[in-house]
Order: C-alpha cells, then sequence, then structure tokens
C-alpha cells in the first residue's frame, strides 16, 4: 500500500506508471491507441465553499489534455435545484460523461432515483465501452449486507454480482472496475473478499479497480489486479475531535463541516492514460499543499481518515 505522500515522492516527473502483467498487458496490447480519462473523486459541493472553482479547474485541464471521457467517482453534489448548474457544467464539458454514485450522494433524504435523473445517469451500475476498454461500474451503496454496523451502507448486493459476474463473463477484451467505494484496502466494501474472489477468476482481462471515498492515493496489488484509490478533489476528513478553521469565521458559519477537514489548496484530480503498446497505466501526479494546519500539525501523524464515512 502506498499512501498519498510515497506517490508523490516516487512519482517521475508528473507521472506514475503501472506496469501491467505480461498476459495482462498483451490484453490491452490489442487495443488501436492510447485510452485516457478524466477521473475526479469526492468533490463534495454540499460541504465546501468552493466546489463550483474546484470542477471549473478540472474541466479547464481537462479542455487541455482532451481524455476520451470524463469520469467523477461520487460524493459528487446532492441532487437539490442549487447543484443543477454544477451538475450540467460537468455533463456537459465531454462528449462522454460518466457518473458513480457516492454514499453522500443521496444525503438529506434524497433517493437513487433522484441523484440518477439530476445527474443523467440511465442505471445505477453499468457497463461502458471507451476506446476498447470495457469499464464497468458498481454501485457500493446497496443494503443487505450481514455484517453492517451502522452508518453508511457499503455493500455490493447480490443482483449486481450475478451481473458483474455476466460482465466478465461475456467481455474478452481489458476490463477497468470503478466504484465509488473501495474493493480493497481501506474502507473496503463489507463483501470486498468475494469480490476480490470473483475478479480473481477473470484477472488476465481486469488492467485495474478504482475509487474514490477514502480521500487518499493507495495502491493495494491483489493477485495480478492493482486496486487503486483516488484522492478527493478537496479535502482530508479528520473528524469532529480535530474541529479547526482553515477559512473564514464567514465561511465556516456558512459550511461547518469543512472544520472537521484539511482541505487541499488546489483540487486534486488526474488523467488515467491506459498504452496498449508498452503495456502501462499512467496516472497523472498532481501535489498541494494544505490551507490552514495541516494533519501532522493537528497531531495526526499516521492517519488515513479519522472516519470512513467522509
Amino acid at each position: 500500500m502506498s499512501t498519498r505522500r510515497t506517490f508523490i515522492k516516487t512519482a517521475t516527473a508528473s507521472a506514475i506508471t503501472l506496469t501491467l502483467p505480461p498476459v495482462i498487458a498483451a490484453n490491452l496490447g490489442r487495443l488501436n491507441k492510447a485510452v485516457s480519462i478524466g477521473l475526479i473523486a469526492d468533490l463534495h459541493q454540499d460541504i465546501m465553499h468552493d466546489g463550483p472553482e474546484r470542477l471549473g479547474a478540472f474541466l479547464k485541464q481537462m479542455a487541455t489534455t482532451k481524455p476520451d471521457a470524463l469520469m467523477q467517482l461520487g460524493d459528487f453534489a446532492m441532487p437539490k435545484k442549487a447543484n443543477q448548474p454544477l451538475i450540467d457544467q460537468f455533463n456537459k464539458a465531454h462528449t462522454k460523461t460518466l457518473h458513480v454514485i457516492g454514499n453522500h450522494d443521496t444525503d438529506s433524504g434524497f433517493t437513487k432515483q433522484q441523484v440518477m435523473t439530476s445527474w443523467g445517469m440511465k442505471t445505477r451500475y453499468y457497463s461502458t465501452d471507451i476506446g476498447g476498454i470495457r469499464f464497468i461500474v458498481l454501485d457500493g451503496n446497496d443494503k443487505g449486507s450481514p455484517t453492517h454496523k451502522g452508518g453508511y451502507v457499503s455493500y455490493v448486493g447480490k443482483e449486481q454480482i450475478t451481473w458483474l459476474k455476466q460482465q466478465l463473463e461475456q467481455h474478452n477484451g481489458p476490463i477497468a472496475i470503478v466504484c465509488h467505494q473501495p474493493l480493497a484496502g481501506s474502507g473496503a466494501v463489507n463483501n470486498a473478499k468475494k469480490i476480490q474472489a470473483i475478479l480473481a477468476e477473470h484477472e488476465d482481462k481486469i488492467v485495474i479497480a478504482f475509487n474514490g471515498h477514502t480521500h487518499i492515493d493507495s495502491l493495494v496489488q491483489i493477485g495480478k489486479i492493482p486496486y487503486l484509490h483516488i484522492n478527493s478533489a478537496s479535502y482530508l476528513w479528520v473528524g469532529g475531535k480535530y474541529k479547526h478553521e482553515s477559512y473564514s469565521k464567514k465561511i465556516h458559519a456558512k459550511h461547518h463541516h469543512i472544520a472537521s477537514t484539511c482541505p487541499y489548496r488546489d483540487p486534486l484530480f488526474t488523467t488515467m492514460t491506459f498504452n496498449p503498446k508498452a503495456g502501462t497505466i499512467t496516472i497523472d501526479a498532481k501535489a498541494s499543499q494544505w490551507v490552514g494546519d495541516s494533519p501532522e500539525k493537528l497531531g495526526i501523524k499516521s492517519k488515513i481518515s479519522s472516519s470512513l464515512d467522509c
């Protein structure tokens, strides 16, 4: 496992490259050209005061990078009227925009159907092809986990698992697995081991699995499959124990949850590029600084998150 700090230290120039095992690289090599996707995770429009500016920075960079698709990895924006301009801005930024439902997108009593309608999603889980890569997008917010102990659900239910198995059986080309909640590593869904076993049966086809949710950069390798956590565009959640003010009192009075975070000065996001000739995946590295006190200054020495409900 690699933390964000390790990622940045080991990054060469401005990117990190994952070299795939030969059999998976050979599968990826069937593509006619490189495929890239712009990724932004955990914008948290409903917590941050500057969500539109952070999204705007991402979209401005993507207009220059010109990836084959854009994807937001959940905890994006609740489906309320005030958020619709931001949601529409994302959807209009590219001809191929993809959504993943996060645990906070249905806060305040909103339903998944309301989220899907607002965001323009046909189904809560789905698959789509981009340049020859099959992206299988899961909804990690199912009820029914036998080990659920309260709080936000984190589970992929039986209906989805049946569908996932069918998708894996039917497609022989390279596959990427996507979920808001991790399928491995810190904060993984309750039935992560079961899903990992299913994916392992098709590991010669799966080039990567990636997620948001944990607000960290982390890479976990299980068998041949790399499981990658994409950091939040906005902050590290530190919890109520470490409440502090990073911005003006006016901002904190209106956006009181920010006090439980260490915000990033610059929004974090990435472009993931699949390179068929080299048999690699390149992930653009992006560093930032803390606004206000850092986790270290708050006395959080080796912290991933004080709560995985971030």
